[in-house]
């Protein structure tokens, strides 16, 4: 009897592995590894990996609320102009605030709905390219930016954090190639280390307000 019964629909997503990209240069940022396995058919592909830095994070919640209309979007992590504490631990309370912002949208069925959260989430698109895919300025839907992504695999790609996803030990399989978009940020880079690099980038950044400190986005 139970086999007759629909598989209930679950999605895990993991923000991981802060980089720094750019080092020791003035645009250099930190950007999020972002893990996807699901088995919803909200989904176009059941397992994703992206880097999306925080500036995106900003984007994707002005996005969601103006196409969400009374039904409210999660908070994301403030920026803080005045830290007590070390460039690591901003980090890693930031990555917090991503994933906690992450798991409540997708557990959203008004939010789920957004193609440009599917495309956020599983394609290397660059925001004007998501936004031009959506418009259907675009040479590919939502759904072929999405499923091109996935074939472009560069490696199996192994979630880091050590509790359970859907399946115990499961791989999860992710693209680290975009679609022609340059530059193509990369699921399998070398770490870098925060040395010298202050809390946010403070250079001119129309998604980010000029009086926010310098950004780890």
């Amino acid at each position: 009897m139970l086999e007759n019964q629909e598989q209930e629909e679950l999605t895990t997503v993991r923000v991981q592995d802060p980089r720094l990209q750019n080092e020791g240069s003035w645009n250099s940022y930190v950007d999020y590894k972002i893990f996807l396995h699901t088995n919803s058919k909200a989904f176009t592909a059941k397992t994703s990996c992206v880097r999306r830095r925080y500036r995106e994070f900003v984007w994707l919640r002005k996005q969601l609320q103006k196409n969400a209309g009374l039904v409210p979007v999660p908070e994301l992590p403030g920026k803080s102009t005045f830290f007590a504490g070390s460039t690591d631990e901003f980090i890693e309370k930031r990555r917090q605030g991503l994933q906690q912002f992450l798991e409540k949208v997708v557990q959203n069925v008004v939010l789920l709905s957004d193609s440009q959260l599917h495309l956020f989430l599983q394609s290397q698109l660059s925001v004007p390219e998501i936004e031009a895919c959506v418009q259907g300025q675009s040479p590919l839907t939502v759904t072929d930016a999405i499923l091109r992504y996935a074939m472009s695999n560069c490696g199996w790609v192994q979630e880091e954090d050590t509790r359970p996803v859907l399946v115990a030990g499961a791989e999860l399989y992710g693209s680290c190639a975009g679609l022609g978009s340059p530059p193509v940020r990369s699921c399998l880079k070398p770490p870098s280390r925060w040395s010298g690099f202050g809390m946010e980038d403070n250079h001119s950044d129309s998604l980010d307000s000029p009086t926010e400190q310098p950004e780890t986005e």
